[in-house]
């Protein structure tokens, strides 16, 4: 359990953080940019729910529930007891649920631009920095065999659930804004 007492601790004020096997990094290291990445996400996810519906919202906690067990997985370099990691139930239920909104969704003809409607644009934000996780994930993994495999999987997915929810809370697609290639080329 995570107890809080205080909030600074001025252990970064050199620029290091802990990681949670109690190690210490530059702030700027690539394995915590890709958990501030994740967290970032979870911050856009946030502003969506804001906007969501009440089924909508649900869905979106949970992810964010999850995003922080991405977060302390990606945070440990080292496999302990302890250590909590993703695992592929949670990948599983993203592409479950997945399924079950995209099987409400016309096919794509085209592109589409983020917006339509507050939550939608929210959650193609959350969509693109998942991506931005999932790329630093991939740079990790290539130098440090610590990282468990099924977070990236999870980013994987998470940025397509993004997507499709996104969608289907554009009408389900209706208050999609199509990308018209070349519209502006011309005077």
């Amino acid at each position: 359990m995570v107890r809080l007492t205080r909030i600074y601790t001025r252990g970064g004020d050199t620029g290091e953080t802990s990681l949670s096997d109690g190690s210490r990094v530059p702030k700027d290291d690539l394995r915590v940019e890709t958990y501030g990445t994740v967290d970032e996400c979870s911050c856009a996810i946030g502003l969506a729910r804001l906007h969501a519906t009440p089924e909508i919202e649900a869905i979106l906690a949970r992810v964010q529930n999850d995003l922080f067990d991405l977060g302390a997985d990606l945070a440990c370099p080292v496999d302990q007891p302890w250590t909590l990691r993703v695992t592929q139930a949670q990948v599983d239920w993203l592409e479950t649920t997945l399924d079950g909104l995209n099987a409400d969704l016309k096919p794509l003809d085209s592109f589409i631009l983020p917006g339509g409607s507050p939550c939608a644009a929210y959650l193609h934000l959350a969509r693109t920095v998942a991506r931005r996780a999932e790329r630093h994930c991939v740079t990790l993994m290539r130098d440090d065999a610590t990282v468990n495999p099924v977070a990236l999987k999870y980013l994987n997915r998470l940025s397509d659930l993004m997507f499709v929810i996104g969608r289907w809370v554009n009408d389900k697609g209706a208050s999609d804004i199509l990308w018209v290639p070349g519209k502006n080329r011309e005077g």
